[in-house]
């Protein structure tokens, strides 16, 4: 079945109550790698309830509906894997509370017969009173899905990372059972735990979640800039190059701006980029 345009362009889920607490901000905050360091206090504000904060890109996680299975879509779901991501922050966040989600397609990108097409999702989180906590827009890559005919054909471009060496350089090793861990905030896709779908998607085994990626390299941020503190981010955003396989070391280059940090991460063990065009801006 070809992927049906019209269907995903009316993708309109009701509102979600998203209620999260304790349990959540510490689960999320150990699938991105944090508190490998049992040691540090710093990351330990993120993983023990004692003073808890909730890591700032918790809200990808949160009112999150899951993917598109529905057959009439006209997706093939192995063939699905996240393109970007951004967030934006309107106002800190605490460890405890319930966000109403909506969520909307904005537009479903097609490049052409044989390549890809890109649906591009965003939801915004507000308070039960009404007040805009956050907004989180994502892309989503489906590979050989184009041709559909789509009126857009070309993705935004990019933010453009500074032509000089970097400021600071962060490494973050992530460990071998990390997306076992992360799955459990919401995406269960099998690509990122079962060894015989990773191959069907041309992996040699099962890959980092794209949003976990996303989070280290958050984390990368708030340790080099922000002293962890938590309501400093304001924004972030980044493209999905190539993947990241549990285990390895995440090395993140950021070039700082005033308020603005440009970042990049690549695998130490390959060299290769897998988190690209990154922007964060701080309050």
């Amino acid at each position: 079945m070809a992927l049906n345009y019209e269907k995903i362009m009316a993708y309109r889920p009701p509102e979600m109550r998203a209620a999260y607490g304790e349990r959540d901000c510490i689960l999320y905050a150990l699938g991105i790698g944090l508190g490998m360091d049992p040691t540090d206090a710093q990351q330990l504000r993120f993983v023990y309830e004692k003073n808890l904060v909730a890591f700032p890109t918790l809200v990808t996680t949160l009112g999150w509906w899951g993917r598109l299975t529905d057959p009439e879509f006209g997706i093939d779901e192995r063939m699905v894997v996240l393109a970007d991501q951004r967030v934006v922050l309107h106002r800190p966040f605490g460890a405890e509370g319930v966000l109403i989600s909506r969520t909307y397609v904005r537009e479903v990108i097609d490049k052409g017969e044989g390549n890809a097409a890109i649906i591009q999702l965003a939801r915004d989180l507000s308070t039960e009173d009404g007040e805009l906590v956050a907004t989180v827009e994502g892309s989503t890559l489906l590979r050989k899905h184009g041709g559909f005919g789509g009126k857009a054909t070309q993705s935004p471009d990019p933010h453009a990372i500074p032509a000089r060496e970097p400021d600071v350089v962060c490494d973050l090793p992530t460990p071998p059972n990390l997306a076992m861990i992360f799955r459990l905030t919401g995406d269960t896709n099998p690509l990122h735990i079962d060894l015989e779908r990773a191959k069907v998607a041309g992996f040699p085994r099962p890959i980092l979640h794209g949003l976990a990626n996303f989070g280290v390299a958050a984390h990368a941020v708030l340790r080099s800039f922000c002293d962890y503190r938590a309501e400093s981010l304001a924004s972030i955003e980044a493209r999905f190059a190539r993947p990241v396989f549990p285990g390895e070391t995440i090395r993140t280059q950021m070039w700082r701006d005033g308020d603005r940090v440009s970042f990049r991460c690549s695998t130490v063990e390959r060299g290769d980029v897998a988190v690209d065009n990154g922007l964060a801006v701080l309050r």
